[in-house]
């Protein structure tokens, strides 16, 4: 099952210890949100609101550098995650052995919905992901990054947890490919620092071979661990 794959995998690294305030909002019923790889040294790379063309490309640089990356799709964002292309291109990274996780339908603010809503938004996802992989995912990614005790109690019925982001490549608001280079190279001299990166799959038409390979580099010649 893909929840125990992210558990025994995924989560070994993703995962913090439980201080008591999380035991205590695990008793509220609330979902965990991840901010942070726990362990020192340690690199996720992570990818929103896919599916979209560029996600083999993507997978191509990710499998050459012998990284693994996460993406959070969407179900009809950029496209929609049933159009055939969309299928293959969801079902490439998950058979390469990358991590699915949901980042809701329609990338709404996960806010502003009702409870019926936020369960209809990611109901809808869950099902294409497992439909098309045929795993359940585990993690989600709420828009924006937005998140309220409302999402959390939802998700964790949903047997989900948050995940968010440490570093934010800077390439939804425009970030040149030599600035998002700059980006990764100084955080990657910030080892043993952890790094939960935040990039944007349908954005990469002119950087997922140039500013990933280079991003990857640079930490393979650093010490990080990526996973």
């Amino acid at each position: 099952m893909f929840a125990k794959l992210a558990i025994t995998v995924t989560l070994a690294v993703l995962g913090l210890a439980a201080p008591t305030t999380e035991s205590v909002e695990r008793r509220q019923g609330l979902a965990r949100v991840i901010n942070n790889c726990s362990v020192r040294g340690s690199v996720a790379l992570t990818f929103d609101d896919g599916p979209y063309q560029y996600e083999k490309d993507i997978v191509n640089v990710l499998d050459k550098n012998g990284a693994k990356g996460t993406f959070f799709y969407n179900g009809n964002n950029y496209q929609c995650i049933y159009d055939q292309s969309m299928r293959s291109n969801v079902k490439y990274a998950y058979d390469h052995g990358h991590q699915i996780g949901s980042h809701t339908w329609e990338h709404k603010d996960l806010t502003t919905l009702s409870t019926a809503e936020l369960n209809r938004q990611m109901w809808l996802t869950e099902q294409a992901v497992s439909r098309i992989t045929g795993a359940y995912p585990a993690f989600f990614r709420p828009p924006y990054g937005n998140i309220n005790d409302n999402v959390r109690r939802v998700a964790a019925q949903r047997g989900q947890s948050a995940v968010m982001w440490s570093f934010d490549s800077e390439d939804s608001v425009g970030a040149s490919v030599a600035k998002q280079k700059s980006n990764f190279d100084n955080v990657a001299k910030q080892f043993p620092n952890p790094l939960l990166s935040l990039e944007h799959s349908p954005l990469c038409k002119y950087n997922s071979s140039i500013t990933n390979h280079h991003h990857r580099s640079q930490f393979h010649k650093s010490p990080h661990t990526m996973i």
